[in-house]
C-alpha cells in the first residue's frame, strides 16, 4: 500500500523535534534545507519525522500554532525536494516509550486520551488533504503487553476521529513491546483499507544495541561480531513470518518505521546486518525507514560510514 504511494525507502529525522532539549537552536538548526537536499540525493523517497506532543500542544490541550508552523514548513521543504513524509507522534501526554521520561497514565486517563484525539484531529485538519505525500503514525512504541486491549480501542477511536478530516490518509498502527514485529498479530483488524501495520526492528538487540547505556537489557561493556550474532536472512524471515501472515490475512501491508545499527559496531558488521534485513524487506515488499539520519547513536551520515556509504545506501 505505501509502496504504491511512493513510500519505499525512508530515513528518520530523530532528535530534531523529539528526544531533544526543545531549544530554539535545536529546532531551528538540527535539520536544515541542506540535510533535506542530502537525503534526496542519497535516493531516499521519504522521511519519518518523530514529534513530541509538547511542541504542538499545551498542558491544557490547546494547540501551539508556532509548533504546527514548524511541521508545515518541514513538510513543504521535504515536498520541494521530492520527499514524502511520515508524521510520527513520538510522545503524547501521559505516555512515552522512554524509560527516562516521567509521562504516565495515558491508558487510564480520559483527559490524556482526549488530548491525543484532539491533537490528531488537528494533524488531520492541516494535512489530510495531502494524502499522496503525508502519512500519519499514531504513536511510537507502545510498551507493555497490558496496554494492548486499551490501545486497540484507543487507536480505533482516534482513526474514527481522524477520518472526519482525512478520509484517505494512510495511518500506521503498531503493537506493544515497542512496536514488536512478533506482536503485530495482537492488533485489531484494520479500521479501514488505509491502515498499515507498523513495526520496528533492532534484532538481535544484543548485536544492534551493543554498548548502549540507556537500557538494562544491555551490558555496555560487551561487544559482538556479525558472525556471532546469529543474524541471517533466514533469521529475519522467521522473525517477520507471523506479521507477514497477519497482514496478508487482514488485507493490509507492513511498514518498518525504525531499524538500525549502533555507532559502536563496526561499519563492516553493520553493512552485513543491513544487507540481510534489506533482502528480506525487498522480498516481502516491506516499506521502511532507517534510524537515523544523524547522531542519536545510529547516524547514517556520521563519520563511521564515510568509507562505505555508497555501498551502504544500496541496502537501506
Amino acid at each position: 500500500m505505501l509502496r504504491s504511494k511512493g513510500f519505499h525507502k525512508g530515513i528518520n529525522l530523530g532528535g530534531w523535534m523529539s528526544q531533544c532539549d526543545y531549544s530554539k537552536e535545536r529546532l531551528d538548526n538540527f535539520i536544515t534545507s541542506s540535510d533535506i537536499e542530502q537525503i534526496a540525493r542519497w535516493g531516499f523517497d521519504h522521511v519519518r519525522i518523530p514529534i513530541d506532543y509538547n511542541i504542538l500542544q499545551n498542558s491544557d490541550g490547546t494547540i501551539k500554532e508556532n509548533g504546527f508552523a514548524r511541521i508545515e514548513k518541514a513538510v513543504a521543504q521535504c515536498e520541494k525536494h521530492g520527499l514524502k513524509v511520515i508524521l510520527d507522534l513520538h510522545k503524547t501526554a501521559g505516555f512515552s516509550f522512554d524509560e527516562g521520561e516521567t509521562e504516565c497514565g495515558f491508558f487510564d486517563s480520559r483527559k490524556y486520551q482526549e488530548m491525543f484525539y484532539r491533537l490528531w484531529e488537528e494533524f488531520a485538519r492541516r494535512f489530510g488533504n495531502d494524502s499522496d505525500n503525508v502519512v500519519f503514525e499514531l504513536l511510537n512504541e507502545v510498551t507493555d503487553k497490558s496496554y494492548i486491549n486499551k490501545w486497540n480501542s484507543i487507536s480505533n477511536e482516534c482513526i474514527r476521529r481522524i477520518r472526519k478530516f482525512a478520509p484517505d490518509t494512510v495511518i500506521l498502527v503498531g503493537s506493544y513491546n515497542n512496536n514488536g514485529v512478533k506482536e503485530v498479530r495482537f492488533l485489531d483488524k484494520p479500521y479501514d483499507r488505509n491502515i498499515v501495520y507498523n513495526f520496528h526492528c533492532y534484532e538481535p538487540l544484543l548485536f544492534t544495541h551493543q554498548g548502549a547505556t540507556w537500557t538494562v537489557k544491555i551490558d555496555p561493556e560487551k561487544r559482538m561480531s556479525y558472525e556471532n550474532s546469529g543474524t541471517s536472512e533466514e533469521y529475519f524471515e522467521q522473525l517477520f513470518s507471523s506479521a507477514i501472515s497477519k497482514a496478508e490475512a487482514d488485507g493490509t501491508s507492513l511498514y518498518c518505521g525504525e531499524y538500525g545499527m549502533i555507532d559502536v559496531a563496526s561499519a563492516q558488521d553493520s553493512l552485513k546486518w543491513f544487507r540481510a534485513i534489506n533482502n528480506v524487506f525487498e522480498k516481502h515488499h516491506i516499506a521502511r525507514s532507517v534510524w537515523n539520519y544523524k547522531e542519536m547513536d545510529f547516524g547514517i551520515s556520521d563519520p563511521k560510514y564515510d568509507g562505505i556509504r555508497s555501498e551502504l545506501l544500496k541496502y537501506l
